[in-house]
């Protein structure tokens, strides 16, 4: 037994010492720790990529997990820089810069007193849930049991978000009274009087997977049925007696983010988180100012063409005139599934990468389309099967014109957000980045940058879409001076109304809805217009550098070909795609 040791330990002394691990090594160890951090406190995220080991569980919204979270961060933050970004390569650097702004912004985040404000009239935590089964994966009984175990774990959630959200209004962060008409809606009409036809039974409404037997389908069925009425149905009603006596007295009646204790630089950081840049907001203001005079100037020019003597002219003719409007949401929506196809012919003279993963088109939910925005996307999720979703607003139809659905479907169809966001999902990159690093300015950008391309797509097709268009164009410059306006230069939100009415085609609900966003949602509408605006200048900088050799799908190609990403990223990815143009030209 001792010569045996003696013998190992002499081989073990013999022999080389392991190669010290590289800094893109240590970079890669490090993102595979964050990324796996991030799949446990995010099961339902967990659960969509395709990792099962959380299926019984939902985040924990606790202010608790919060101080976890943000310390956890911290010291991922502290290794991280603790690895010479110098010595990486080009690819590892930008994972360096993208997980750099993750954890920091995490940290920054989390000692803000805002963080205790978990909704807005877009979001909220009873619609959050609500889309749980829209998704999540439905194919096997571990599937089912796996939603149901969820279903059951709704009061967990909603008494931590009742608990965290009374401290915020004993605190004075609540949103402001002029917004909040109509936002019990948002709770009382989640269920409705029929458990059944309510967005928690819809996967009890699709036909049976195969996977799953007759017997074992009904049983789920029955089961989700009374959870339905047994725990959510109390759980709603709870929310809402709450929300009427608690937090509905409480409302702000500043409508600034600024009037809140620490809201100045609260409001700074959204700016920075958003933006991706170390614009100041009156810088962005003043942005804003000369890209709405630039698109108003260009608004008359298209309303002279459609025969108006002044664009105020035209738009009111566009607002009022009933040709323009669609009768029935059946209506809407097969206009906008035709416009969609139209795009989808399209993609390949510009895109040179497809998205793999389809998308469809859904209604806005009942209980809060009349509240919310004209439309929005949903992305879908490759390892699980799911489609990408493009919600359309088929309420109060005399309020979405028929002249903007060239311009949305780009937006949050293809080549759009759906386009982008796929792409993302599909790519042999980082998981991290692949499923967790969605940047605004980088993501909206896109969305907004892609309506513009539908110029040289050829899908305005009348002066009304080309002021649709335009109207959408001018919706995002107002955005960056009603925003910057309200939360840092004392806007009320009658001006804010005033200054979109004035300058935009919008009619007044989705005006109104819109300005209630920006009150509730501080900085996240700047993202577009300042996104959109480098992905232009950067696409001019190309032409101007290659010249002839510049071909569009190559260019979109390279755009798109990391994912989303930070500006200032982005601008190093092109300008080094531009130098290899150069030298293979």
């Amino acid at each position: 037994m001792m010569r045996t040791l003696v013998l190992a330990l002499a081989l073990a002394t013999a022999a080389p010492a392991p190669a010290a691990a590289t800094p893109d090594e240590d970079l890669g160890a490090l993102m595979d720790e964050v990324w796996a951090s991030a799949l446990r406190e995010n099961p339902v995220l967990a659960t969509r990529v395709g990792v099962r080991d959380y299926d019984d569980r939902l985040s924990d919204i606790s202010l608790e997990a919060s101080d976890r979270r943000a310390a956890e961060s911290q010291a991922f933050l502290d290794r991280l820089r603790a690895i010479p970004r110098d010595s990486l390569s080009a690819s590892a650097r930008a994972d360096y810069g993208i997980l750099e702004r993750i954890l920091s912004e995490t940290v920054e985040a989390n000692g803000y007193p805002q963080r205790m404000m978990l909704f807005t009239t877009f979001s909220s935590w009873q619609q959050s849930f609500a889309s749980l089964p829209s998704g999540l994966p439905m194919q096997t009984a571990a599937d089912f049991e796996s939603y149901l175990a969820r279903l059951r774990l709704y009061p967990t959630i909603n008494d931590a978000a009742i608990a965290i959200s009374t401290m915020a209004a004993e605190g004075g962060y609540t949103l402001p009274c002029a917004i909040l008409d109509g936002y019990e809606n948002s709770i009382s009409g989640v269920i409705g009087d029929d458990v059944t036809q309510s967005r928690f039974y819809e996967p009890f409404r699709r036909p049976r997977p195969a996977g799953v037997s007759e017997e074992a389908f009904a049983a789920f069925a029955a089961e989700a049925q009374t959870i339905i009425e047994t725990v959510l149905v109390p759980e709603y009603d709870e929310q809402l007696q709450w929300y009427m006596e608690t937090y509905l007295p409480a409302c702000a009646t500043e409508v600034g983010i600024s009037a809140q204790p620490g809201g100045a630089e609260f409001y700074n950081f959204r700016i920075r988180q958003m933006t991706t840049t170390d614009l100041t907001a009156e810088q962005i203001h003043e942005i804003g100012l000369d890209e709405v005079a630039r698109i108003r100037a260009e608004m008359e020019e298209v309303a002279a063409e459609a025969g108006f003597d002044t664009r105020e002219a035209f738009i009111a003719h566009l607002r009022t005139d009933p040709q323009y409007y669609a009768e029935t949401p059946e209506e809407l929506m097969a206009t906008t599934a035709l416009m969609a196809k139209e795009l989808d012919a399209l993609m390949p003279q510009f895109f040179g990468t497809p998205a793999r993963l389809p998308y469809g088109i859904r209604a806005v939910p009942e209980e809060i389309a009349e509240g919310t925005t004209t439309a929005y996307y949903s992305p879908g999720s490759p390892e699980s099967g799911i489609a990408g979703y493009y919600y359309v607003n088929t309420s109060l139809l005399d309020q979405r014109p028929l002249w903007e659905i060239p311009a949305l479907t780009a937006h949050e169809g293809v080549p759009g957000h759906h386009h982008q966001i796929a792409l993302q999902q599909e790519m042999d990159i980082h998981p991290l980045r692949r499923n967790a690093a969605f940047f605004t300015a980088f993501v909206e950008g896109w969305g907004l940058y892609t309506e513009h391309l539908g110029i040289e797509m050829g899908i305005y097709d009348t002066p009304a879409e080309h002021m649709g268009r335009l109207s959408y164009e001018m919706w995002r410059a107002c955005r960056l001076v009603v925003d910057t306006g309200l939360h840092a230069l004392g806007w009320s939100r009658d001006r804010a109304i005033a200054f979109m009415r004035d300058n935009t085609a919008l009619t007044d609900s989705n005006i109104e809805a819109e300005v209630n966003r920006y009150i509730s949602w501080p900085g996240q509408a700047l993202a577009y217009k300042i996104g959109e605006l480098r992905i232009r200048e950067l696409r001019a900088q190309a032409e101007d550098a290659l010249g002839d050799r510049f071909d569009i799908r190559l260019f979109h190609d390279a755009l798109l070909g990391q994912g989303a990403v930070p500006l200032d990223v982005l601008e190093r990815q092109i300008m080094d795609w531009v130098a290899e143009q150069q030298q293979d030209g």
